[in-house]
């Protein structure tokens, strides 16, 4: 990458990037909700660079049933209370609640759908490039899934696969990040370099 690259905003995946993902239950409870270690001390490096943090995050717990669209935003603004509280911000929170395979006991159907926002499919960024002007070409994804990974280059963005999380471990996809580091702070810090050069 060239160093003299234009770094116009952040996207970030929330499960097991920003917080802790553990098996694959979905995170419905704010008891649940954990920050991995130095993740707000990595959002607070992005806040001192002037990038736009974007959380961009599939949230299929929705379609299946197990919470509501309000669980989720509940539970993001409680995200996003802790961060202010902690120094640390996001410019903008977006989820998918649909998920197209059926089988959940009490599922929701509306949200049974094959939409253009779940990830890898790039609905979210597409929002976000067109409310904050972006270039996606100028954007990092970062995230700790091959999903993610996929999202990003999809997109045409540079991309860091962080190993929390899954790690890269879920196997969807045979992708290649443009970067590894080993979580959310560590990430910062390469961007951190790249924009000092």
């Amino acid at each position: 990458m060239a160093d003299d690259m234009k770094i116009e905003a952040i996207f970030i995946d929330r499960d097991g990037t920003i917080n802790q993902k553990r098996g694959e239950a979905d995170i419905i409870e704010w008891k649940k909700f954990k920050f991995l270690k130095k993740s707000i001390d990595a959002i607070k490096i992005f806040n001192s660079l002037k990038l736009p943090v974007i959380v961009v995050t599939n949230q299929p717990a929705v379609a299946k049933g197990f919470c509501t669209i309000n669980d989720i935003k509940k539970m993001n603004k409680k995200m996003e209370y802790e961060l202010r509280r902690n120094g640390a911000k996001v410019s903008a929170i977006y989820f998918c609640p649909h998920h197209p395979e059926k089988g959940w006991p009490g599922e929701n159907k509306r949200y049974k759908i094959k939409c253009s926002c779940r990830k890898p499919k790039i609905g979210m960024l597409l929002k976000a490039k067109k409310r904050f002007k972006l270039n996606l070409k100028n954007c990092f994804m970062i995230g700790d899934t091959t999903t993610d990974i996929k999202t990003g280059l999809n997109a045409g963005c540079k991309t860091i696969l962080v190993k929390t999380g899954k790690g890269g471990r879920d196997g969807k996809f045979k992708v290649k990040p443009h970067y590894v580091c080993s979580n959310l702070y560590q990430a910062a810090r390469l961007i951190q370099k790249m924009m000092k050069k």
